[in-house]
């Protein structure tokens, strides 16, 4: 037994070894090849999947920003009703303080003038009326 038996570095490597390790680099060249194409592939559905994402997201801004002009349009039209009943309110306590008095038929006033010619008696039947005639030429 010599030295170069017992140190792998010194034995010598022969003729064969150099196609051996040709054919090892190949097979790892070739499984890099299937690496890189599948990383490929990989990347192009990744990419497929941003645009898609993308186009949803926008879509998702776009119907965002409709719906908060619809909110918009609801608090508007809240502050409208909102103010439309302080007016009506406001209206109707008016109206209650400005005519506190019944109101009567101007027949049973009691500021109607007897001797006045639209004075209707309180007496007179509203049933019995008769429409007038017209005077003057007929149109």
């Amino acid at each position: 037994m010599t030295i170069a038996d017992l140190i792998p570095a010194l034995r010598p490597t022969g003729a064969h070894r150099a196609v051996d390790e040709v054919a090892r680099l190949r097979g790892q060249l070739a499984s890099a090849d299937d690496f890189f194409e599948s990383q490929n592939k990989l990347i192009t559905d990744l990419e497929g999947d941003v645009r898609k994402w993308k186009s949803r997201a926008e879509i998702a801004e776009r119907t965002v920003g409709q719906l908060e002009a619809v909110v918009r349009l609801r608090d508007q039209q809240i502050e409208d009703l909102a103010r439309k009943v302080d007016i009506g309110v406001k209206a109707e306590h008016a109206v209650t303080e400005t005519q506190p008095f019944a109101v009567l038929p101007l027949h049973q006033s009691p500021l109607a003038d007897p001797a006045s010619p639209a004075h209707v008696p309180s007496w007179a039947d509203d049933t019995e009326t008769q429409p007038l005639r017209a005077v003057g030429p007929a149109a």
